[in-house]
């Protein structure tokens, strides 16, 4: 077993399966671990990911479960720390990307990290510290109407600023776009006017090779997954990590297919439309329905039966804001969520039953009750569908391969590529 050069700790499993991603694209081998493990794990990867669910629990809970993820990765050996948080910056006034990397830092005992969720390639950009998607402030987007982490302001600093005592600062892209060094350099001057944080800019992939070579001895790293675009590079420079050409590889898995889709986003409600456009087999689960005590579960999965044999079906609860909303008036938001993420969890358990093997998940929340509903506790990391969701295959005597993806990545076609893509 060799020590891991890595090690990061992601605030949903999508968030992690993205990272991991990025780590494998770069040449490291990788293994994604689903919440912290009992004990020490066998493995030859370069980088592992710890998958928590923190990204929504109250803050006290996600500092504590984030600490004992970074204990056992010290335990392991890891020279470097990444914490991944959504590109959006998901979030609210009272965390949890403040507390946590709070957290991180003082058990780390280093006073300062950088900030970057930027990933250009899924239309995530930071200038002058403030976060576009696409051409649009975060503030303006679909992110404004997010269930549980509404985003209405794109100014980063100042959201950060709302969760820390620690001071924020920034750097901007003019600095960025001068190289590594001005920017390790912008770096230790903010924090040498006292910031323990500092935002850093980023509009294309060359400004994120940038800010990670500079941030090559940073004890902490914070971000989303593009700003590990540059670490694998400082390993291979610094003689740490081989020339891993097949990083990426998975054995073929044979069985069926399914979609399950809980993610309400922009980008998952246009996936399910382009779905069921196609003519491609769909059930709805109504969460109203569900709620009610109709055992919508037992229904999907007579429905599903004799389908599967023709090719993969989509079972969602996705919708539009006004629906969601309306659901959420009705149950909570915290139970509407929950009776979704449980049927679909009790639907996957079903499926793997009926001879499916391949998933396709949307939805980081979804995502999560589906790996744990499944007994998943390591997944090896593959190929790249798109930016930011790769293939996995499950570490276990019968191997599952699962697609997990974040609600707002890839295109409207992203269902049918990924399962065209499947190992």
């Amino acid at each position: 077993m060799s020590q891991p050069i890595l090690g990061c700790i992601a605030d949903d499993f999508t968030g992690g399966t993205d990272l991991a991603s990025m780590l494998v694209r770069g040449g490291m081998r990788t293994l994604l671990v689903i919440g912290v493990p009992a004990g020490p794990i066998d493995s030859d990867a370069d980088a592992i990911v710890i998958a928590l669910k923190t990204r929504t629990l109250p803050a006290a809970q996600a500092v504590e479960q984030s600490l004992a993820a970074l204990a056992w990765l010290e335990a392991a050996g890891c020279r470097q720390y990444f914490f991944k948080y959504c590109s959006t910056f998901d979030s609210t006034a009272q965390g949890n990307i403040g507390p946590v990397a709070d957290a991180l830092l003082d058990a780390l005992d280093t006073p300062f990290a950088l900030a970057c969720p930027a990933f250009p390639e899924n239309q995530r950009s930071l200038f002058n510290g403030h976060l576009f998607v696409g051409d649009t402030l975060l503030s303006e987007s679909g992110m404004r109407h997010h269930p549980l982490t509404p985003m209405t302001d794109a100014n980063l600093v100042r959201v950060l600023q709302q969760q820390t005592p620690r001071k924020v600062g920034l750097v901007r892209q003019a600095t960025v776009s001068q190289g590594a060094a001005a920017v390790r350099q912008a770096l230790a001057d903010t924090q040498a006017s006292g910031c323990g944080y500092a935002i850093v800019d980023a509009i294309s992939n060359t400004d994120l090779m940038v800010i990670g070579e500079a941030a090559s001895e940073q004890r902490l790293i914070t971000g989303g997954s593009g700003v590990a675009l540059g670490l694998p590079g400082n390993y291979k420079r610094a003689g740490l990590l081989a020339d891993a050409a097949c990083a990426a590889a998975l054995p073929a898995v044979e069985g069926l297919a399914a979609v399950l889709s809980g993610s309400c986003s922009v980008a998952t409600n246009g996936q399910v439309a382009h779905w069921r456009d196609s003519g491609k087999p769909s059930f709805a689960l109504d969460p109203l329905r569900l709620a009610e005590g109709h055992d919508l579960v037992t229904e999907a999965l007579g429905w599903a039966q004799p389908l599967l044999a023709q090719g993969p079906v989509l079972v969602y609860a996705s919708a539009p804001p006004d629906a969601v909303k309306a659901v959420q008036a009705r149950l909570g938001v915290e139970a509407a969520g929950a009776i979704v993420e449980r049927a679909l969890a009790q639907i996957a358990v079903g499926l793997l039953e009926l001879g499916v093997r391949t998933f396709v998940v949307a939805g980081g929340e979804t995502s999560g009750a589906v790996v744990k509903a499944l007994g998943v506790e390591a997944l090896r990391i593959g190929p790249s569908i798109a930016p930011g969701v790769p293939w996995t295959l499950s570490q276990s005597q019968a191997p599952v391969a699962l697609a997990l993806k974040s609600g707002n990545f890839g295109g409207p076609g992203f269902f049918t590529q990924a399962l065209e893509l499947a190992p």
